[in-house]
């Protein structure tokens, strides 16, 4: 009886063994994968080698001026940060078409929900909201959720951005203007605000309740920043090709799910996919709160707080 209970216990081991061979294996492949794929990026091959992009970076019909705008958001333990950006919407809201703003998180996220909950009770003229809960692992990977946004948005443009992005009181007109005409398929803001790199201490991150968008501006402190390139919070596409070949829906690795928040590489594969860093444009009073913690830092983790250091150490010197 005892030796059928080693016997048991050897079998037992060995599968746990085997399984935890072929998950470390998968992961493997899934960084070497990713790894590829950015070298591919910064590399001179066309795109059009590999996948099916859009011929032209033009649009051929352009829809003028823009009737409805979708907004896209991720939110993982940033309710303090997103609050700003959802209050930014009520105080600012277009007067003359729609913004859809979407919204992925994840049940888990308890502050977020009550956020949410609170804000999706509210009727705005020309603002609709489309909160949609994800698994926390396709949440982690941000191209999930903006795949998904891109494939099924009914919008003229789409904005991809992140839950720390302001929008003030011209932002949507100059918008609008902006938009109007434009054939480029990929643009982006090139003028914004940021503000300096707040600590989780810092009154604006902790009093969000109280403090209005634009009081948050004044407080936190900011200066302007010029974007050279459609990335990160700043990526707009028009919704013909958005709705055509989604966010990096052809590059697999992209839309693997994450155990942890990932650093969002799947920006240069987008703009490497459409043929385009985007232009340009003129868009008003967009802002951007800076904050030393990082969705992907880890809790008690060494290196995390090295980073946070470094981080900080750069903002002084790059602010001096």
């Amino acid at each position: 009886m005892f030796c059928n209970l080693c016997r048991k216990y050897h079998i037992l081991f060995k599968k746990r063994k085997r399984g935890n061979n072929l998950m470390a294996t998968q992961h493997w492949l899934q960084q070497s994968k990713e790894f590829v794929l950015r070298f591919a990026v910064s590399s001179p091959f066309p795109a059009s080698w590999f996948y099916d992009v859009p011929q032209s970076t033009e649009i051929d019909d352009i829809t003028s001026p823009p009737e409805h705008i979708e907004i896209v958001s991720h939110c993982w333990n940033y309710s303090h940060l997103f609050v700003y950006q959802l209050k930014s919407l009520v105080d600012h809201a277009p007067k003359d078409f729609k913004v859809t703003l979407t919204g992925f998180y994840c049940p888990e996220d308890k502050e977020t929900v009550a956020l949410i909950e609170e804000y999706a009770s509210k009727k705005i003229d020309n603002i609709e909201w489309n909160f949609v809960a994800l698994e926390k692992n396709d949440l982690m990977r941000r191209a999930i959720g903006r795949n998904k946004a891109a494939k099924e948005t009914k919008a003229d443009w789409i904005w991809v951005t992140d839950c720390d992005l302001m929008f003030g009181e011209n932002t949507f007109p100059s918008l609008k203007e902006a938009l109007s005409n434009e054939s480029c398929i990929l643009v982006f803001p090139e003028k914004v605000a940021r503000t300096a790199l707040l600590s989780k201490e810092h009154d604006v991150l902790c009093n969000g309740s109280e403090i209005s968008a634009d009081e948050c501006l004044k407080k936190a402190g900011y200066n302007y920043h010029t974007f050279s390139k459609a990335t990160g919070p700043v990526q707009i596409t028009h919704g013909d090709p958005a709705r055509r070949y989604g966010y990096c829906e052809q590059t697999s690795c992209y839309q693997e799910p994450k155990d942890h928040w990932a650093k969002a590489y799947e920006d240069r594969a987008f703009r490497w996919l459409l043929g385009t860093h985007g232009k340009p444009l003129d868009i008003e009073d967009v802002s951007i709160i800076r904050h030393v913690e990082k969705g992907r830092y880890r809790k008690d983790s060494a290196f995390s707080e090295m980073r946070k250091a470094n981080r900080q150490a750069k903002d002084k010197l790059l602010t001096k």
